[in-house]
C-alpha cells in the first residue's frame, strides 16, 4: 500500500512538471506524454480532467469497477460444478469442448482454464523445456505410416489394462502427412494378429502406401542383441507381409524418435476413457464399435491437419485376396494320413482332382487374424478350417 502511494506521487509530480512545460508552449502533447509514457492524446485527456477536477482527475476510474466484459459469476459456478460432478478427469481443453458441445456454454477456453486454476480444481502446467526443432511431415499421406500399441487402463470398469493398436494406418495407424489415425482398436495383449489386422483394416480402406515405421518388438523385427540392430535378413510374420507387399520396414532405435506418436497416445489417455465412462461402455466390443463410429472421426476432425501437398501416395492394392498376405505362413510337411498338424489341430487336406494325396508334400498354412486356417500348395487353396481346425462342411452340418 505504502509503494503504491510512492508511486502516485511520483506520478502527480511528473505530470505536474509536465504540465507546466505544455501550458507555457515548451512542450508538444506528444512530447509531455512521451516524457510520462503515454500517448499524446492520453495526456492532453488528462489535462482537461486535471483543470476540471484537479489531482483526483488523475485517476484511474476503472479502478473499483466490475469490468462489462467480466465472465458472469452464476455460469462460473455451473462450471465448476459439472467440472467436479463429471468432468474430473478431463483435460481443460477436453472439458471445455464437453461444455460447449453439450451444456450451452459460451465462455472461451482461456477464461475456463484460468477460473479452474483460481478454484484450485487445476493445477497450473509445469514449465515446458527449451523448443526443439520438430522433424518435418512427409508432404502427402501414405508416404509414411507409424504403428505402436499403448497399455493403459482405456475402460476402467474391466480392472484390468488393455493395449490400444493404433497407426497412420494400422494397429493405431497413424499417418505422418496428416496426423489421421487410420486404424484403432483395443485388444488384450498387442502381438502378431493385431498388427496384421491393423495392416489390413488400413490397406482395405486406402491402399498400400510407401513405408511403415515401427518399434523393434518381436513381432515386428528380430534383433539378434539386445539394444542392436535389427536383423533385416530374417524376417518376423509382419516383416515377410511388408516386403511382400513392397512396403519399406523402418525400425525406430529410442522413444524420441517415435515422438509423434508417443504424443499421440499422450492425447488419447487423456480422452478416452473419459469418453468411454460417459458413454457407459463397459465391454472391449463396445469400445472397439465407439472407437470405429464415433472416437476416431471425430478425432481425426478435431486433431488432423491437412498434408503439405496436394494428392496421395496411397496406391489401390490389386493382386491376390489381401488376408492371404496380411497372415501367419508356414511351412508344414504332410502325415500318411494326408493331414497336416498345427497348433496341436490336424488338418484334413480333401480329395483333389489334380493329385491323389499330399503325403510328404510340403505345403503352406495359412492363420488369420480371426483365427481360421487354410491350406494353400503354391497359389493353390486347398481347404479352408474354422478356429478349431473344421471344414467348411463340418461346420456347416454341426450347426
Amino acid at each position: 500500500m505504502r509503494r503504491t502511494t510512492m508511486l502516485w506521487e511520483v506520478f502527480v509530480t511528473r505530470f505536474q512538471e509536465a504540465f507546466e512545460q505544455y501550458e507555457k508552449h515548451r512542450l508538444t502533447g506528444e512530447e509531455a506524454g512521451e516524457l510520462l509514457g503515454m500517448s499524446g492524446r492520453n495526456f492532453r485527456r488528462l489535462c482537461v480532467r486535471y483543470e476540471e477536477d484537479g489531482v483526483e482527475g488523475l485517476r484511474d476510474r476503472r479502478i473499483g469497477k466490475v469490468s462489462p466484459r467480466r465472465a458472469p459469476e452464476r455460469e462460473l459456478e455451473r462450471m465448476h460444478e459439472l467440472y467436479r460432478e463429471r468432468y474430473g478427469d478431463f483435460t481443460v481443453k477436453h472439458f471445455h469442448e464437453q461444455m460447449v458441445k453439450r451444456h450451452n456454454y459460451k465462455l472461451c477456453y482461456t477464461v475456463t482454464k484460468l477460473s479452474l486454476q483460481a478454484a484450485g480444481l487445476v493445477a497450473k502446467a509445469k514449465r515446458r523445456s527449451a523448443h526443439r526443432k520438430k522433424r518435418l511431415r512427409r508432404p502427402l499421406p501414405g508416404m509414411l505410416l507409424f504403428q505402436d500399441g499403448s497399455t493403459h487402463r482405456w475402460i476402467a470398469t474391466l480392472g484390468r489394462d488393455l493395449d490400444l493398436i493404433l497407426g497412420s494406418s494400422p494397429r493405431t495407424t497413424l499417418d505422418d502427412a496428416t496426423g489421421a489415425i487410420y486404424s484403432a482398436f483395443l485388444v488384450e495383449q498387442e502381438g502378431t494378429m493385431s498388427s496384421l489386422l491393423g495392416l489390413a483394416e488400413t490397406i482395405g480402406r486406402h491402399g498400400l502406401f510407401s513405408a511403415f515405421y515401427t518399434d523393434r518388438g518381436g513381432h515386428y523385427f528380430i534383433t539378434p542383441k539386445g539394444a542392436g540392430k535389427v536383423d533385416k535378413t530374417k524376417l518376423t510374420q509382419v516383416g515377410r507381409a511388408l516386403s511382400q507387399l513392397g512396403i519399406t520396414h523402418i525400425p525406430s532405435y529410442s522413444p524420441q524418435a517415435r515422438g509423434r506418436m508417443e504424443r499421440v497416445f499422450g492425447t488419447l489417455q487423456k480422452r478416452l476413457p473419459q469418453e468411454l465412462r460417459l458413454a457407459k461402455i463397459k465391454t472391449m466390443a463396445a469400445a472397439n464399435r465407439f472407437l470405429r463410429e464415433r472416437f476416431v472421426p471425430d478425432y481425426n476432425a478435431r486433431f488432423a491437419v491437412p498434408a503439405a501437398e496436394p494428392g496421395s501416395a496411397f496406391v489401390p492394392y490389386v493382386g491376390r485376396p489381401i488376408e492371404d498376405v496380411l497372415c501367419v505362413q508356414e511351412d508344414r510337411v504332410v502325415g500318411a494320413d494326408n493331414c497336416v498338424s498345427f497348433n496341436r489341430c490336424s488338418l484334413q487336406i480333401p480329395p483333389q482332382r489334380h493329385r491323389h494325396h499330399y503325403v510328404r508334400a510340403t505345403v503352406r498354412v495359412h492363420q488369420y487374424p480371426d483365427g481360421r486356417l487354410a491350406i494353400f500348395d503354391g497359389p493353390r487353396c486347398l481347404a479352408r478350417f474354422d478356429p478349431k481346425g473344421r471344414t467348411d462342411d463340418v461346420v456347416s452340418q454341426v450347426a
